[in-house]
């Protein structure tokens, strides 16, 4: 499975993920081709079009982009949804929590093909 980070993550997610053997990019890296700021419609299309199950915190805006996709016939990648409450932004043990709970989901590798899930903390 590869990931397309959304822009609230921090690119030191990425770089942890890539570090212990994952393919992750995050909207943030420089020569992805997606802009910091890129609408949601923008993203999900970036991350259909690289076959990469997209990350985010967004679902009031992805989850309806996701089910017109799947609605005309399309597919995508697979999206994971995260929570503020389970992943705060603000806490400085949240890029931790968040590099073990990705690496945990990518080795299991699940098939994500058309489906959305909800990342659990992988606390440890």
């Amino acid at each position: 499975m590869r990931l397309l980070l959304d822009e609230m993550y921090s690119p030191a997610l990425a770089v942890e993920l890539r570090a212990r053997g994952h393919d992750v990019v995050s909207a943030h890296d420089p020569g992805h081709g997606l802009v910091v700021g890129a609408s949601d419609a923008d993203v999900l299309v970036a991350a259909q079009s690289e076959e990469r199950a997209l990350v985010t915190e967004n679902i009031r805006d992805f989850r309806p982009l996701e089910i017109g996709i799947l609605a005309d016939g399309s597919h995508h990648a697979g999206l994971v949804y995260t929570s503020y409450r389970q992943f705060p932004r603000g806490d400085p043990s949240t890029l931790g929590r968040l590099v073990r709970a990705l690496d945990a989901l990518l080795r299991e590798g699940p098939d994500l093909r058309d489906r959305s899930i909800f990342l659990a903390r992988a606390d440890g």
